[in-house]
């Protein structure tokens, strides 16, 4: 298995340009199975997930012409149902999360779908209540078959309906919006998840024939059609990217410029960065982000410790707290990192407190973090990385830290991250792939 060996302690400069939203990508590809025509999409993250869903779709029978590895056009007029009954589509699809989104637009299109136990992250219990519960309000029947670790659906007619969500879950609302463009009659979606990519989704489907009304709130609502036609699709930049990188520049006292940021798009993610005292220049599309020497986590109005909390969009999204967990550890001042959504994804931490940081596990949920000031540097070590957003997290901290670090299981950074060695060398970063 590959690793980085990373020497630490050297200040980058350049310009970086994000790649495509991994998670964006993941609806999106599914959503090519809801029309026989072509859909062409561009800005595709060359990441491991995002390659597997792709392979996915290949062996269901779905046509892909890959103009390049950033470009695809597919066209799904031939599709292999019995193939989702298949252990190798159960081996393959319980690696990734994603996977679970084929489910809505197969129940849409060919009234059947089968959906594996959750794979991916290791950072905690993931449910596929919303999923189940949102297709079962449709219509669907479905049957968990212990013997093979699937849950199968079917559907003989999607209906629209009324259904309140028990939690804004992306995928869930994602997962339950395909399947309810064509489903027969209205379907409204409260308390939906509302994030820039499900927002992509739903302009994208509109495009497509859909009539989906709301995008951009928590309510939506589905008119049902019978039909979908093709399109293009480009993805935004990916949000988690910019927001490591503006921790990456910081943690290593580094000028570097984030182009085509998609800064619209960013929501609250750059103001948090500024609560740690990180500076910041907005120059058109691009982000800029000056060397400092050090930076001073602010407080709340009433002089209490800052606390960062992770939130359904527009509040912080729970997949750059570890992040900024690790850029705090060199900033001057203390902060509460509280992950409301993962129970283990703070787990990492005792990697950190290893190089010495100084940082209080509290619980699963919550971190206390005490900056340096940078009067006391990380030292490197060896580390392996848990999850995707970890291991970035981790090997920011090498980078910042003094001595050589050797990072083992970067498979979980290449699923999120496309090229990222090449990319942080070109950065000036002594990152060598072993």
């Amino acid at each position: 298995m590959d690793r980085f060996e990373v020497t630490g302690g050297k200040k980058l400069s350049g310009s970086i340009i994000p790649q495509g939203a991994k998670n964006e990508a993941l609806q999106i590809l599914c959503a090519v199975l809801l029309t026989p025509e072509e859909v062409r999409i561009e800005n595709i993250p060359d990441i491991l997930d995002v390659n597997l869903l792709i392979e996915l779709l290949g062996d269901i029978g779905v046509k892909i012409n890959r103009i390049d590895r950033h470009t695809a056009v597919f066209k799904a007029d031939d599709i292999n149902i019995d193939y989702l009954n298949s252990i190798e589509f159960r081996n393959k699809s319980g690696r990734l999360r994603g996977s679970v989104m084929l489910a809505g637009p197969l129940l849409a299109r060919f009234k059947t779908a089968y959906i594996p136990k959750p794979g991916g992250d290791k950072i905690g219990r993931r449910r596929l209540d919303t999923h189940i519960i949102g297709f079962e309000k449709l219509g669907t029947r479905f049957e968990y078959h212990p013997e093979d670790g699937f849950f199968h659906l079917d559907a003989s007619q999607l209906k629209g309906c009324y259904m309140l969500l028990d939690e804004p879950s992306v995928t869930g609302t994602a997962n339950i919006l395909m399947a309810a463009v064509m489903a027969k009659g209205e379907t409204t979606i409260y308390n939906a998840a509302c994030e820039p990519y499900l927002q992509q989704l739903c302009k994208m489907l509109n495009r497509m024939g859909a009539k989906i009304r709301g995008i951009g709130s928590n309510l939506l609502t589905i008119e049902g059609v019978d039909y979908l036609g093709g399109t293009e699709h480009s993805m935004l930049p990916d949000m988690i990217e910019v927001g490591s990188f503006i921790g990456l520049a910081a943690m290593t006292q580094s000028q570097i410029e984030i182009k085509g940021a998609g800064i619209e798009h960013l929501g609250i993610i750059p103001e948090k960065f500024r609560q740690l005292g990180i500076q910041m220049e907005f120059r058109g599309d691009d982000i800029l982000i000056p060397e400092q020497e050090v930076y001073e986590i602010q407080s709340f109005l009433d002089g209490s410790v800052l606390t960062i909390s992770d939130h359904p969009w527009p509040g912080f999204t729970p997949d750059l707290l570890s992040i900024v967990l690790v850029v705090a550890t060199q900033a001057k001042g203390s902060v509460l990192i509280h992950q409301k959504m993962f129970e283990s994804r703070l787990f990492f931490v005792d990697k950190l407190i290893d190089m010495g940081a100084q940082i209080i596990l509290c619980d699963p949920h919550r971190a206390a973090v005490i900056g340096h000031g940078r009067e006391q540097k990380l030292r490197g070590i060896t580390m392996s990385s848990p999850d995707i957003r970890a291991g970035v997290s981790l090997l920011i901290a090498a980078l910042s830290a003094e001595g050589k670090s050797i990072i083992q299981n970067i498979e979980q950074i290449d699923r999120g991250y496309q090229y990222i060695d090449t990319r942080l060398k070109a950065l000036g970063a002594d990152i060598k792939r072993i």
